[in-house]
């Protein structure tokens, strides 16, 4: 019979919480550094994939030294039922839900509205360019290789804890401050873009 050490099962869940909210992070924050993230090998994973809500795949934070910056994954609804993220909370900035979306023909982020529905048997991709978890005002640095445990509530009261690894992401290098709702700098105004850490 094969066991794995203590060791082992931190290291794994580490991997797999930081490739997650990286799916989150990407999409909201500018990065001085040229460094670009890459989920790690255990990047299909679920962190937690026999307890809470959903599942979380992949997370990430994209590293930051001050202001904002956003956590990404994938959400995994394995239940028959749809649910419904409605906030997010982490000790080190209060955070918002958010998307990107088209306005008057430009490409704008924004509060999401009803919050983050991930349907019946389904998944729904928190990533660069897209919705994201939004760390709003960072009180302290988010240097790469820090983990950060972010809260899920959901719309039934329920909530739920994930860890997610900071990675550096330089992506289409979005600024999101100060302007909510305003274009963002260097980005496409293609409806479904995705942006993705790469090598």
């Amino acid at each position: 019979m094969r066991t794995t050490s203590p060791l082992g099962l931190r290291r794994s869940a580490t991997v797999l919480a930081a490739a997650v909210l990286a799916a989150g992070v990407a999409g909201c924050g500018s990065s001085d550094s040229p460094a670009t993230a890459q989920p790690g090998p255990s990047a299909s994973a679920s962190a937690n994939p026999d307890a809470g809500v959903v599942g979380i795949r992949d997370p990430w934070v994209k590293a930051a030294d001050k202001g904002m910056t956003a956590a990404f994954g994938t959400l995994v609804n394995n239940g028959d039922s749809d649910v419904t993220v409605t906030s997010a909370t982490t000790s080190v900035s209060p955070m918002e839900l958010h998307e990107m979306a088209m306005q008057d023909g430009k490409m704008v982020m924004r509060p999401k509205q009803g919050g983050i529905v991930v349907k019946a048997r389904g998944t729904h991709a928190l990533e660069p360019g897209g919705d994201h978890l939004m760390l709003m005002n960072l009180t302290r640095p988010v240097q790469a290789g820090d983990e950060l445990t972010v809260t899920l509530t959901f719309g039934d009261g329920r909530t739920q804890q994930f860890t997610a690894v900071a990675k550096p992401f330089t992506g289409a290098q979005e600024s999101y401050a100060p302007g909510h709702g305003e274009p963002m700098t260097g980005m496409s105004a293609t409806p479904g873009m995705s942006m993705s850490p790469t090598s």
